[in-house]
């Protein structure tokens, strides 16, 4: 095969995949118009549509996803090889994209990602803010981030944090017009701040664990919700209601007196931040690299 033809199908695997002329176009540093006209002359030589366009929207058709599935892992293969080259450099190179929620980039991966940032300059990192559960191989993202329980079973992780834990707080200007609640049954009276699920859709049901180990969930109301856990924070502050979010954010609040902690001996430990990737990325020396710099290590306690 010609080296435009493979230019034509590597251009065609990238609008499949981004759904979108513009968005495939920027990514690839080209015009639109230029990208379009690419696909028009691979369906002109394939003798077949494979993209079906309308005003809205550009999606495969059967045999645009045919073709797709067919050539896109190999793609995705080349692409990998080429990265794992940088072994022969003095140090790696490459691009890695990430997906995580606001409080797993904020908590989790910027702190030890400042120190490998500045030890491997010639690797470029992307984090992209999803408080969903992305597919990172639908939307070709090299890793995500999720909390143990959400691990997918097919793929590689590797754990990046401890096990965390929630606390339901509220200011004291709400404790004082609303008794604290002695058990999660009581959360049903509260103004509480509810978060958003943004793959499944609906509200977070807040999850306690009794003392003899039965989990129990709360399905919680309020003015207020949001899909972004920093907001939540800042609505407990002013005293919109209550909030139940990871107590790291919120224990400096609490020493402070900003915020008042309720609940906590029904507050459970959960399985901490895991980095999950597929297979295909275990040959870049530079996503190598980035694995072992975010690797949870336990202290260790002096002698």
């Amino acid at each position: 095969m010609s080296r435009d033809g493979l230019n034509e199908l590597q251009a065609f695997v990238a609008v499949a995949r981004e759904r979108s002329f513009t968005r495939a176009a920027a990514k690839a540093g080209v015009s639109q118009s230029a990208l379009s006209h690419t696909i028009r002359q691979l369906e002109e030589r394939l003798g077949v549509r494979l993209l079906t366009r309308t005003t809205r929207a550009v999606s495969p058709t059967d045999a645009g996803e045919r073709l797709l599935q067919g050539i896109g892992p190999h793609f995705d293969e080349i692409e990998a090889q080429v990265d794992a080259l940088s072994e022969l450099r003095d140090k790696p190179v490459g691009n890695i994209r990430m997906v995580a929620s606001d409080y797993a980039i904020n908590n989790v991966l910027w702190p030890k990602l400042r120190g490998f940032l500045s030890k491997f300059p010639d690797i470029k990192v992307e984090l992209y803010l999803d408080n969903g559960l992305s597919d990172i191989v639908t939307e070709r993202f090299d890793a995500g981030v999720r909390m143990g329980e959400h691990l997918a079973k097919d793929m590689i992780s590797a754990r990046i944090g401890p096990d965390i834990r929630f606390a339901v707080v509220g200011s004291k200007a709400y404790f004082r017009e609303h008794p604290e609640p002695t058990r999660p049954q009581d959360l049903v009276n509260h103004r509480c701040i509810n978060i958003r699920q943004p793959t499944a859709g609906g509200l977070w049901a807040w999850e306690f664990q009794e003392k003899k180990g039965r989990e129990l969930k709360v399905r919680v109301d309020g003015q207020l919700a949001f899909n972004n856990i920093f907001n939540v924070v800042d609505a407990a502050l002013e005293g919109f209601g209550l909030a139940y979010v990871p107590e790291e954010i919120v224990l400096p609040h609490i020493a402070k007196g900003r915020l008042v902690r309720v609940l906590e001996s029904w507050s459970p430990f959960w399985d901490g931040y895991h980095l999950y990737y597929p297979s295909r990325r275990q040959s870049s020396p530079a996503f190598v690299a980035l694995v072992d710099a975010l690797r949870h290590r336990e202290r260790q306690s002096p002698n």
